[in-house]
Order: C-alpha cells, then structure tokens, then sequence
C-alpha cells in the first residue's frame, strides 16, 4: 500500500485531518505513514475520535463499538501549535524513561524510531493490554454512524475516555435500477435521484429541481444515455473509429498524412470514467498535457543511501537536479552543444578520455540545460522499473551546488505534482522500462497518457481529496444486450471491486490496450420499462450487481378532472390489467398527470385515443375482446353494440366464401370517434 493509499484510508471519513494535510510536508506525510505501518503490522488498530484537534488513535477498538476505553488507546495523533504530533497514553508504562513517555513528538524520523522502540520494547504489556486474536483494523473499516447529526449530541454525551466514528453515508457506491410498469415516472425520478447523488440538497419543485439538475449535466456531473437493440461495447466503452492519417515527424510534432487510420475512440461510459478520475478536466487550476514533451530524469542513485538526500532535498525545495561536474553553464554561449563540449573538456573532469557531443557528459546537460523548456514534464525514475515523482518545469538551467555534493550542481526550478517515496511501476505510465540514461525525452506513442494525467491531476499537494460524485444515467437499461454492451466490464460495477477498493479491479482494454477500472465516485442509475420486457429475463449478471427499487402506478397523483375521477380509472384499468395479463405491463399515473380538462390537447379524451387504448391493444397483440374487457364494454349479447369506448359491428360473410349461415359470430370493434365521445361511467367508473 503506498503513502497516497494509506492516507486515503485515514483521509476518507474524516474531513477535519484532510483538510489538514495539505500543510504537511512530504517528510511529515512519510513518517505519519511509517508510524501507521508499523502499528498496524502488530495487530494494532487506527480508529477515529470526535474530539477536539484529536484526529485518531491507535490501540485496541473491536469493530462494531462506538466507543473504545482511553486504557484502550496507546497512542494519540492531534493537532498541537498549528503543527501534528503523537504521544503516548501516561497510562501506560513503556519502560522508556521520562525524556520518551511523556513527551509529544513531531513527525520525523526521531518519531518513526521512537514508535519502532515502543512498539518493540514492550511487546508483553501491549500484549495484554490490548491485543487480541485478529489483524489490526484501518480507519476506515469500523461502520458509520446512522447519522452525521448526531456525532455532536453523542460528543455532548459521553464520558471523557471514550470515542466516537464520524458518520458519512455519501462514499458509498450506488448501482440502482428503477423498474416498474410504463409512465411510473421512471426517467422522471432519475433527476432528483442523481442530484441526490451528486452531494447536492434534492429540491422540493420540479422547476427547481431540473434547473440544478441541467446545472450538473453542464457541469459534467451527470452523464444520460438511453440504451436500444442497437448500442455495442464500441459505442459505451470504446471503440475504434477512422481518422485522418497522422505520419510522425520528429519528437517535436506530427504532420498530417493522406488517408485513413482506425484509432480508439471513448465510449460513453469511458467519457464518464475519465471525468469521474479527473483526467478531462480542463479548468484554471486543472493541469493539460497538451503542447508538452516528457522527460525521464534521475535525480541520485536508486538505493543508494548516500545519496537519498539529493532527492529528498530537491522534492523539499522545488527543483531538479543532475551531476555531471562543477562547470557553470548559465552562460548564454553554453545554448550550444559545442560549448558544453570544449567547457567540460577544458575542466579535466573526465581526465585523457576524448568526448563527443553525443557522450554522457556533453548530452546531458545539454538536454538538461537547453532541450528541456519551461512548462514541459519530468518524470523522476528509481532504478529502471519505478517512478516516484512527477513535476512540471518552471523555471531556467541554474548552477547551484550541493554542499554535500558539490558534482550536483546543475538545477531547473520544478513545482512537484505528485510524490512518492514508495514508488510505482513504470508500466503504469510507460510502455516500457526507463533506461540508464540521467535525462532523456520519452517517446509520446508509448506513453499512457491518460494515466499519466491521473497523476498529474492530484496536484503538487498530493494530499486525498474526496473526489465529486458522477451520475451516468442509463434510460431503457434492458432494452439493449447488456452483455455486449457492458463485456468485461460488467464484473468492474460492484462496488467493492472498484478502484481503491479492497477487491479493486482493472482490465485491458481490446482496442486501446489501457489499463480500466471504475472508480468508486462514480454512481449508475438505470430504468427499466417492465412492459417492454420482463425483470425475469434480464441478463443475470447485472441483476446481482444493481439494486432494485420499484416504481409502480399511484393514483393518488392524480385528481378529479372535469367530473372524471382520474384516480378511480386508472385503478380500474389497472385492475383489470393484472387479471388479464401481469402487474408488470399497467398503466402508470403519467398518462394522466398533466390532463387539467376532459377535452382539448392533453386532455383526457385524447390520452384516452391516443396513447391508452393503442397501449392496450399491444399488450393483447389486437385481442380486441381483451381490450374492451379492460375498459368495461365486453359484452356477451349478439349483434352490434355500443360501448363507453369502443363500438363492435357484428361482420357480414362475405359472398363467395360458401360460409353463409356456417359457425359463429364475427365482430369488428372500432375506437367511438371524438364526434360520438368516451363515456367513462359506461364500464370504468360505477355510476
């Protein structure tokens, strides 16, 4: 687990020590992480507190218990003159002495060894005091409280050695499924349930709400697409698409070139992920890779213990620095290679040996000094596998040596963007391992760019931030193969298999060849017409991953309507439906909801005509003797008649068929025109 993770496991719940640490230095933040490890490999647990400029603790708290004994806690992390320190509890006896037991301790290295002591010296009383038979716990694994409100009343309550977990019920991940019959206000509900999503109070008019809503869409907090028989993976996650040929010319650009090239192309899904990970943002305090050459850079020997302080002072202090002697090169003759040449020759560093411009010596700082320009990116390796640091050039070549070093001496001004001291495999960002090379521009095609921005899009204070919340909406979710539109990528949807989780995932993508996972922040609503197609035949694999909630018919959303009693017809018709048929394929309340006359446009008549009796006749595929049933002018008498909504003919024999007088009854029912009108109290509605 790197620092960035594990600081993420603390940083996650409780927004008071995340809004702290950006103030901490990159020494600080290690140590803290040094510390959390070692608790933590003895069995240890991490737990919050509500108290005052007292973050967390660290001792023995069972999961499941609000509350741990202070006896219980062997140590404390806080905040004390506008700095961070531990100590430990007086309460129990170390064996360290005075100058150790009650002393508060920066985060240094001092505090990592005398952790390390404590730990190690006192392994029997730690052992009866507060271990048991399980592993240690994170912060972040003991459940929330209901909650957040009551963190203050319980605080207010409770005796003085006991603590509290802080409630926050929004980091969790939400797959959900609105399903039910057609106009339940399915899509309708999507819009509060996204705003909801996104962190943001629902609202309570609909005018309000979809002006907030339209607000996230723009934002690019809230992604919609509906889903048809049509949609394919190329299309949701990415795709390959034509584009004009592109032929390279150099490191430094690319020309056009004539034809056709088949490139990767993000689907909608993709487009979501992306901004969910912040890699698209493109906003004043956001970062851009556009216009910018990358380079690899080493700063010191990897392993090296004599030489960790080149890199840890450079990240301390904003800059980069090569070896390579102690000539000067600030000069301005010094832009040409030649320069470089003559100059380190004529300084006998490198004694007899006669040098080119393409040696070490000379390419070097050439390419330190002139090749890189402001604004451009450096990677800084540790050995030929890793990276732990990535900044941005700020300023010229400067001559400044190390005292310890004085051979190290030729700097460029650097704002760090992100900082790792455990490092991370090059694969992540390259396409392949970094070699011996000081400084050297990595080629652009082997470079996973969108990889790279993640990185860069933590920022110079690499400190968790939690991330926004993202809605993609999916309309009609079972309208499409949801096996060939999701693919592989249907097994990433489960919360705990998304990215920084426990069981976290990611797969290779076919076309693009880039590593893929979800993250958590990203949260997936769907609808799910049950009329168009039945729950039980829905792809099993995204029935376990969604939650389900069901929208069905409520007629109380309805109202008297020019002397019809809405709320009565729609149960009639819904009624009669489930007998005839199933409860998934009634009429919802929608139909109705904006009918404010009987007749006119949207009024009851033409929703009648128009939208419910050709509803009807689908679902009974043209049983027009099932249809009248349902709105009440079924009829077993002969001959013609005249129902509320429909009128039946009975149907001569034709001539010629040879039938006359053969068999029974042929009736043909026709819709009453708008002339004849509906008569609602005919069979719907009890007179």
């Amino acid at each position: 687990m790197t620092d960035d993770e594990l600081l993420a496991r603390f940083a996650k719940n409780a927004p008071d020590f995340q809004a702290f640490l950006p103030e901490l230095t990159a020494e600080e933040r290690h140590s803290f992480c040094e510390i959390a490890r070692l608790v933590h490999i003895e069995g240890l647990d991490w737990y919050f507190t509500g108290k005052k400029n007292e973050y967390f603790r660290f001792g023995r708290k069972n999961n499941g218990n609000n509350t741990a004994a202070h006896r219980g806690a062997l140590g404390f992390f806080g905040k004390k003159d506008k700095g961070i320190r531990f100590w430990f509890n007086p309460s129990i006896e170390l064996n360290l002495g005075d100058d150790v037991q009650f002393h508060e301790f920066a985060l240094n290295g001092t505090a990592v060894n005398i952790a390390k002591r404590v730990l190690e010296m006192n392994q029997d009383d730690i052992a009866g005091r507060l271990k048991t038979d399980r592993n240690g716990l994170w912060p972040d694994d003991y459940p929330h409280l209901p909650k957040k409100k009551n963190r203050a009343v319980l605080q207010d309550t409770m005796p003085e050695n006991e603590d509290i977990m802080p409630a926050d019920s929004s980091s969790e991940t939400v797959n959900l499924i609105l399903y039910g019959p057609p106009g339940t206000g399915k899509t309708y509900a999507t819009a509060a349930e996204a705003v909801r999503l996104c962190g943001e109070t629902v609202p309570e008019g609909r005018k309000e709400l979809m002006v907030a809503y339209h607000r996230l869409i723009r934002a690019g907090r809230i992604e919609f697409v509906t889903f048809h028989q049509s949609l394919a993976y190329e299309d949701f996650v990415e795709g390959l698409r034509p584009q004009q040929g592109m032929a390279g010319s150099g490191t430094d650009g690319e020309q056009p070139a004539a034809g056709f090239t088949l490139v990767p192309k993000d689907g909608i899904f993709r487009r979501i992920v992306r901004e969910a990970l912040g890699e698209t943002e493109e906003k004043e305090d956001t970062f851009s890779l556009a216009g910018k050459r990358v380079f690899k850079l080493s700063m010191g020997v990897a392993g090296d213990h004599d030489d960790a302080h080149i890199f840890k002072n450079a990240i301390r202090d904003g800059y980069a620095i090569i070896g390579y002697g102690e000539v000067d090169f600030t000069d301005p003759r010094f832009a040409s290679p030649d320069a470089i040449l003559k100059a380190v020759q004529d300084s006998g560093v490198v004694g007899d040996k006669v040098l080119t411009s393409a040696s070490g010596w000379v390419k070097m700082p050439n390419i330190f000094r002139n090749q890189m320009r402001i604004g451009d990116i450096i990677v800084v390796s540790r050995g030929n596998g890793l990276f732990r640091a990535i900044g941005q050039i700020t300023g010229d070549y400067y001559f400044e040596p190390l005292e310890e070093r004085p051979d190290y001496a030729h700097r460029r001004k650097v704002r760090w963007l992100w900082v790792s001291p455990e490092s991370e495999p090059v694969d992540r960002i390259y396409a392949k391992d970094f070699s011996m090379a000081t400084v050297y521009q990595l080629k652009r095609d082997l470079i996973n760019v969108p990889a790279l921005a993640q990185y860069i899009g933590r920022q110079h204070d690499t400190s968790p931030v939690t991330p926004q919340p993202y809605v993609l909406i999916i309309d009609e979710i079972n309208r499409a193969n949801i096996s060939k539109v999701f693919g592989e990528l249907i097994t990433l949807l489960e919360p705990d298999k998304r990215l920084g989780q426990p069981n976290e995932l990611q797969v290779r993508l076919p076309y693009s060849g880039d590593l893929f996972g979800v993250p958590s922040n990203l949260h997936i609503i769907g609808t799910m017409n049950t009329a168009d197609r039945s729950i039980a035949l829905l792809d099993t694999a995204l029935r376990r991953r969604f939650d389900f909630r069901e929208l069905m018919p409520d007629p109380t959303q309805l109202e008297i309507v020019d002397g019809i009693d809405l709320p009565a017809v729609l149960r009639a018709l819904n009624e009669r439906i489930e007998y005839l048929f199933d409860r998934e394929h009634q009429i919802g309340h929608a139909y109705f909801i904006k009918c404010m006359a009987r007749q006119g446009s949207n009024g009851i008549d033409q929703v009648m005509r128009d939208r419910i009796i050709p509803l009807l006749a689908e679902y009974f595929y043209e049983d027009w003797d099932k249809v009248a049933a349902v709105l009440g002018d079924a009829t077993e008498a002969e001959g013609d008649y005249e129902g509320g909504f429909l009128n039946r003919e009975k149907l001569p024999v034709p001539r010629g068929l040879g039938l006359e007088g053969e068999g029974s009854a042929r009736y043909r029912w026709r819709v009453r025109t708008q002339q004849e009108g509906f008569d609602y109290n005919r069979g719907l509605l009890d007179v």
